[in-house]
């Protein structure tokens, strides 16, 4: 590291402010972050249920020879990729990732020889399509500093007036799953129509939960595991199943949604978290380098100083 005393000095304070900002983002992220997960860990047993629920009951409509639209399977044409991106950015890799996993999903698809449509959530999948103008867009979306059961109707909503018109014959969403506070994977979920492969989701049999908390005056995180049980119901039905698929659909498209915002949300604000954590930690490293640089900037002068001094005597 280079440089007069006085800017020495100015880099100093700035990187000193920088570190104040970024401690501070961290500190925000992790208060956030466990209202987050617990939304995240508390919503996911009712969706998983739900969508074995609705696989039983549109089991019995197939059995029945009853035709539900919304579980209506068609020969695919054109696909609606819902794309849940980052409200904000200063998150790491976490935007990124998920827009690199819906272009391959693009290409994908466009390979196949099929057409798609996007519908964009969140502020900067919105900017990155808008710029890149080359995929049909839908609707973009921005959402609120919370997932809600209201924005996820919205949502829903659409992705519903899709389907049902048949503009589109199979609806997608990618979001990102939260794995823990230090690891999330951008993932793919069929929404419509309802498959065997949707109810059994992509969750693992052991749910390790990670909780934030403090200890000795510092964060910490401890870990717990749960084990899911999955269990078998046979139904009997006194009003037609056709009935209450109906009525069941609109609700499980809520859940599925807001569990996948909800997951989506957790993981930026952990991505958050560990990229100020480390941007404080590089903000520390290079204030303790200028701090030597200009200590040794400082003595050079005051020696060069006496020297002159004594040259002179």
């Amino acid at each position: 590291v280079r440089g007069g005393l006085r800017e020495l000095r100015e880099r100093i304070e700035t990187v000193k402010n920088t570190q104040k900002v970024t401690e501070a983002m961290k500190l925000v992220a992790a208060a956030k972050i466990r209202r987050a997960q617990e939304a995240v860990v508390s919503g996911r047993p009712f969706a998983e249920t739900l969508v074995d629920v609705l696989h039983d009951v549109n089991e019995q409509c197939k059995s029945d020879d009853v035709e539900v639209p919304l579980t209506a399977i068609r020969a695919v044409k054109k696909v609606a990729l819902v794309v849940v991106s980052g409200e904000r950015g200063l998150c790491g890799g976490f935007n990124a990732a998920i827009l690199r996993k819906a272009e391959s999903r693009i290409a994908e698809l466009k390979g196949s020889g099929l057409d798609c449509s996007v519908i964009s959530v969140g502020r900067k999948g919105n900017s990155y399509l808008r710029r890149r103008g080359k995929v049909e867009v839908e609707n973009f979306i921005e959402g609120d500093d919370f997932p809600t059961s209201k924005e996820a109707q919205v949502i829903a909503d659409q992705v519903f007036s899709l389907f049902v018109s048949e503009e589109v014959d199979r609806v997608e969403i990618l979001y990102t799953k939260f794995v823990s506070l230090m690891s999330s994977d951008p993932a793919i979920q069929t929404l419509l129509p309802l498959s065997k492969a949707a109810a059994a989701g992509d969750d693992d049999d052991d749910d390790e939960i990670f909780r934030l908390t403090s200890r000795e005056g510092k964060l910490a995180v401890v870990t717990s595991g749960k084990k899911k049980t999955m269990a078998r119901m046979n139904y009997e039905f006194e009003q037609d199943p056709a009935l209450i698929l109906d009525a069941l659909m609109p609700l499980y498209l809520n859940s599925q949604i807001l569990r996948a915002l909800q997951e989506s949300h957790a993981s930026e604000l952990a991505s958050r978290m560990n990229a100020m954590s480390s941007a404080t930690s590089n903000a520390a490293e290079l204030k303790k380098s200028l701090s030597v640089a200009y200590n040794r900037e400082r003595q050079s002068k005051i020696t060069s100083e006496i020297l002159e001094i004594v040259a002179g005597a």
